[in-house]
């Protein structure tokens, strides 16, 4: 289906493209660089409007989000294409996609989106799996019916964006949940092909101080590409100025894959290093992902020490918070929502 894209002005024959900072200039019947966004006779496209590769009910934890409605499931939509090209990207089948080269890409109504997501018990809808912020028109629509009837919304995302086009998306994504793949250009023109990291800082720290949105950071840790202590430390020394201390840090291992298949994999010493730092920088709340380490995923109270709220895998085991703190001590834990006390059995989620 035919929809024509937002954020673009005429740059002669050709199309200037102002959603991302790839600042693309697309000639006449040519893609961007995400691969998704056309110049059809002087009109930007957005050729996967309503295309779903991939559609799942996962746990917000799985996103990784830990600090917004645990325990709640998310309806998690994905499609095909992305603004950078990872050399480890886990989903590059997706990622690295173009629109006809992928068959089972289905139409997805809008407006039939929330109702798919109560039918399956979600409390929310999760844009992810690719590049979200390439999706954006189809993103907006959704979201917008999913806070009419009530649900969450959460955007999955590399980060890089335009401040246009994070205002866009800031009256209607409620979760910003960003990767932060170093802490300096070089890092980001070798492991991610773009230009630089500072729209990716500066564009989180936006969604949460203009748009109020819930941010969450996750470091994927590569050896000898981003495991130093320079970068480290800077990742979390700006989280805790830019963002807040009470910012959850997802330190996750990487695994080899892709163009860096000749790496190992991240040395657990590696992943409780990047911990260290973590609380040396005074950080609240670092979690280590990726990994089955006894009490890497738990929220654990700053102020008393008490396990707040227990996870295993995807799974919350037992949880003591009340509206937003510590139920033990009161001390505010920067939780939003999910104080209600476990009902049920707790069950693995797969997908």
């Amino acid at each position: 289906m035919e929809h024509e894209a937002l954020l673009w002005e005429p740059d002669g024959s050709r199309i200037h493209c102002l959603l991302c900072p790839n600042d693309c200039r697309i000639a006449v019947g040519a893609r961007g660089t995400c691969g998704v966004r056309e110049n059809r006779a002087g009109r930007l496209i957005a050729l996967t409007y309503g295309l779903v590769s991939s559609v799942a009910v996962d746990p917000i934890e799985k996103k990784p989000v830990f600090h917004y409605q645990p325990g709640a499931t998310a309806l998690s939509l994905g499609s095909v294409g992305c603004s950078m090209r990872c050399a480890h990207c886990q989903n590059w089948q997706i990622s690295r996609a173009a629109v006809g080269e992928d068959p089972h890409l289905e139409f997805l109504e809008p407006s039939a989106v929330p109702d798919l997501a109560r039918r399956h018990g979600c409390a929310g809808v999760a844009f992810t799996y690719n590049e979200p912020v390439i999706w954006a028109e189809y993103v907006l629509d959704v979201a917008r019916h999913s806070h009419e009837n009530g649900l969450y919304t959460v955007m999955v995302t590399n980060g890089y964006v335009t401040e246009a086009g994070l205002d866009l998306f800031g009256p209607l994504i409620d979760v910003w949940r960003v990767d932060v793949k170093g802490f300096d250009d070089a890092t980001y023109r070798r492991l991610c092909k773009v230009r630089s990291v500072k729209p990716v800082l500066e564009m989180a720290e936006r969604a949460k101080s203009m748009w109020g949105m819930h941010v969450e950071v996750v470091t994927n840790v590569i050896p000898t590409v981003n495991d130093d202590d320079r970068t480290l430390r800077g990742i979390a020394g700006w989280i805790r100025s830019g963002l807040g201390e009470d910012t959850p840090w997802h330190i996750t291992r990487f695994f080899p894959y892709l163009d860096l298949s000749h790496l190992e994999r991240t040395p657990l010493e590696t992943l409780e290093r990047a911990r260290r730092i973590g609380h040396e920088e005074r950080l609240h709340h670092v979690f280590l992902g990726n990994v089955d380490v006894p009490g890497a995923e738990d929220t654990v109270c700053p102020a008393c020490g008490s396990v707040a709220v227990r996870r295993r895998g995807y799974t919350i085991v037992d949880r003591h918070v009340s509206d937003g703190a510590c139920a033990r001590c009161g001390a505010p834990l920067g939780i939003i929502g999910g104080d209600e006390p476990l009902s049920w059995k707790p069950t693995s989620h797969g997908g």
